[in-house]
Protein backbone atom coordinates (compact mmCIF):
# COMPACT_ATOMS: atom_id res chain seq x y z
CA UNK A 1 0.00 0.00 0.00
CA UNK A 2 1.32 3.38 -1.04
CA UNK A 3 1.80 5.91 1.79
CA UNK A 4 1.29 9.10 -0.25
CA UNK A 5 -1.20 9.48 -3.10
CA UNK A 6 -1.48 12.79 -4.95
CA UNK A 7 -5.06 13.97 -5.45
CA UNK A 8 -5.57 16.10 -8.55
CA UNK A 9 -8.58 18.45 -8.44
CA UNK A 10 -10.48 18.96 -11.70
CA UNK A 11 -13.64 20.88 -12.41
CA UNK A 12 -15.43 18.04 -14.24
CA UNK A 13 -12.79 16.26 -16.35
CA UNK A 14 -11.29 13.80 -13.82
CA UNK A 15 -12.19 10.67 -15.79
CA UNK A 16 -11.11 12.17 -19.12
CA UNK A 17 -7.79 13.31 -17.61
CA UNK A 18 -7.12 9.97 -15.92
CA UNK A 19 -7.76 8.13 -19.18
CA UNK A 20 -5.45 10.57 -20.98
CA UNK A 21 -2.59 10.11 -18.47
CA UNK A 22 -2.93 6.33 -18.61
CA UNK A 23 -2.71 6.50 -22.42
CA UNK A 24 0.48 8.61 -22.30
CA UNK A 25 2.56 6.48 -19.92
CA UNK A 26 3.60 2.86 -20.30
CA UNK A 27 2.88 0.55 -17.36
CA UNK A 28 -0.20 2.54 -16.36
CA UNK A 29 -3.75 1.56 -15.58
CA UNK A 30 -7.10 3.01 -14.72
CA UNK A 31 -8.50 2.05 -11.32
CA UNK A 32 -11.84 2.55 -9.62
CA UNK A 33 -14.40 5.19 -10.49
CA UNK A 34 -16.69 6.46 -7.74
CA UNK A 35 -19.79 8.53 -8.35
CA UNK A 36 -21.55 11.22 -6.39
CA UNK A 37 -24.45 9.89 -4.34
CA UNK A 38 -27.23 11.87 -2.72
CA UNK A 39 -25.18 13.18 0.22
CA UNK A 40 -22.10 14.09 -1.82
CA UNK A 41 -24.21 15.72 -4.50
CA UNK A 42 -25.94 18.00 -2.00
CA UNK A 43 -22.69 19.17 -0.40
CA UNK A 44 -20.66 19.55 -3.61
CA UNK A 45 -23.32 20.76 -5.99
CA UNK A 46 -22.18 18.08 -8.46
CA UNK A 47 -24.90 16.06 -10.20
CA UNK A 48 -25.93 12.81 -8.52
CA UNK A 49 -24.42 9.89 -10.45
CA UNK A 50 -21.63 11.99 -11.98
CA UNK A 51 -18.01 10.95 -11.57
CA UNK A 52 -16.56 11.97 -8.20
CA UNK A 53 -13.13 10.28 -8.21
CA UNK A 54 -11.02 8.14 -10.48
CA UNK A 55 -7.96 6.26 -9.30
CA UNK A 56 -5.18 5.56 -11.75
CA UNK A 57 -1.60 4.41 -11.69
CA UNK A 58 1.42 5.60 -13.62
CA UNK A 59 4.59 3.48 -13.36
CA UNK A 60 3.59 2.18 -9.93
CA UNK A 61 2.55 5.60 -8.55
CA UNK A 62 -1.12 5.85 -7.57
CA UNK A 63 -3.08 9.06 -8.19
CA UNK A 64 -6.63 10.15 -7.52
CA UNK A 65 -8.45 12.52 -9.87
CA UNK A 66 -11.36 14.37 -8.24
CA UNK A 67 -14.19 16.28 -9.89
CA UNK A 68 -14.52 19.00 -7.29
CA UNK A 69 -15.84 21.89 -9.36
CA UNK A 70 -14.27 25.13 -10.57
CA UNK A 71 -13.14 26.42 -7.16
CA UNK A 72 -9.45 25.41 -7.44
CA UNK A 73 -7.06 25.47 -10.41
CA UNK A 74 -3.62 23.97 -11.00
CA UNK A 75 -0.59 26.26 -10.74
CA UNK A 76 3.10 25.81 -11.48
CA UNK A 77 3.67 25.66 -7.71
CA UNK A 78 3.19 21.89 -8.07
CA UNK A 79 4.44 19.92 -11.04
CA UNK A 80 5.08 16.30 -11.90
CA UNK A 81 8.59 15.39 -13.06
CA UNK A 82 9.01 12.86 -15.84
CA UNK A 83 12.52 11.40 -15.88
CA UNK A 84 13.43 10.48 -19.43
CA UNK A 85 16.47 8.46 -20.46
CA UNK A 86 16.71 9.22 -24.18
CA UNK A 87 15.94 11.99 -26.64
CA UNK A 88 13.31 9.72 -28.17
CA UNK A 89 11.54 9.42 -24.81
CA UNK A 90 11.81 13.20 -24.26
CA UNK A 91 10.31 13.86 -27.68
CA UNK A 92 7.46 11.40 -27.06
CA UNK A 93 6.56 12.71 -23.60
CA UNK A 94 6.85 16.35 -24.70
CA UNK A 95 4.64 15.78 -27.73
CA UNK A 96 1.94 13.85 -25.89
CA UNK A 97 1.77 15.97 -22.73
CA UNK A 98 1.97 19.38 -24.44
CA UNK A 99 -0.63 18.55 -27.13
CA UNK A 100 -3.42 21.13 -26.75
CA UNK A 101 -1.52 22.46 -23.71
CA UNK A 102 1.24 25.00 -23.34
CA UNK A 103 4.99 24.60 -23.85
CA UNK A 104 7.22 26.40 -21.38
CA UNK A 105 10.91 27.02 -20.78
CA UNK A 106 13.53 24.67 -19.33
CA UNK A 107 11.58 21.44 -19.89
CA UNK A 108 8.34 22.70 -18.32
CA UNK A 109 4.93 22.38 -19.94
CA UNK A 110 1.25 22.41 -19.05
CA UNK A 111 -1.04 19.72 -20.38
CA UNK A 112 -4.50 20.42 -21.76
CA UNK A 113 -5.94 20.23 -18.23
CA UNK A 114 -3.54 22.86 -16.87
CA UNK A 115 -1.36 20.44 -14.88
CA UNK A 116 2.35 21.35 -14.94
CA UNK A 117 4.98 18.80 -15.91
CA UNK A 118 8.77 18.88 -16.03
CA UNK A 119 10.50 16.74 -18.64
CA UNK A 120 13.95 16.03 -17.18
CA UNK A 121 16.94 13.76 -17.55
CA UNK A 122 18.39 12.23 -14.37
CA UNK A 123 21.93 12.83 -15.65
CA UNK A 124 21.29 16.59 -15.51
CA UNK A 125 21.27 16.53 -11.71
CA UNK A 126 24.80 15.13 -11.82
CA UNK A 127 25.88 17.80 -14.30
CA UNK A 128 24.41 20.64 -12.24
CA UNK A 129 26.11 19.34 -9.07
CA UNK A 130 29.48 18.79 -10.75
CA UNK A 131 32.44 20.11 -8.75
CA UNK A 132 33.69 21.86 -11.87
CA UNK A 133 31.45 24.94 -11.67
CA UNK A 134 32.31 26.00 -15.23
CA UNK A 135 30.84 22.74 -16.52
CA UNK A 136 27.72 23.00 -14.36
CA UNK A 137 27.20 26.66 -15.34
CA UNK A 138 27.44 25.80 -19.07
CA UNK A 139 24.90 22.98 -18.62
CA UNK A 140 22.52 25.29 -16.72
CA UNK A 141 22.87 28.02 -19.36
CA UNK A 142 21.97 25.50 -22.08
CA UNK A 143 18.94 24.21 -20.16
CA UNK A 144 17.70 27.76 -19.55
CA UNK A 145 17.78 28.51 -23.29
CA UNK A 146 15.53 25.65 -24.36
CA UNK A 147 11.89 24.68 -24.14
CA UNK A 148 11.83 20.98 -24.92
CA UNK A 149 15.02 19.42 -23.55
CA UNK A 150 17.79 18.63 -26.03
CA UNK A 151 20.12 16.02 -24.53
CA UNK A 152 22.91 16.52 -27.04
CA UNK A 153 22.98 20.33 -26.62
CA UNK A 154 23.19 20.08 -22.85
CA UNK A 155 25.88 17.38 -22.97
CA UNK A 156 27.92 19.44 -25.45
CA UNK A 157 27.58 22.58 -23.31
CA UNK A 158 28.63 20.62 -20.22
CA UNK A 159 31.72 19.32 -22.03
CA UNK A 160 32.55 22.78 -23.38
CA UNK A 161 31.99 21.94 -27.05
Amino acid sequence: MQKLTPCLWFDDKAEEAARFYVSVFKHSKLGHITRYGEAGSKVSGRPKGSVMTVTFEIAGQEFVALNGGPLFKFTEAVSLMVKCHSQEEIDEMWSKLSKDGEEGPCGWLKDKYGLSWQIVVPKWDEMLRDKDTAKSERAMAAILQMGKPDLQRVQQAFEGQ
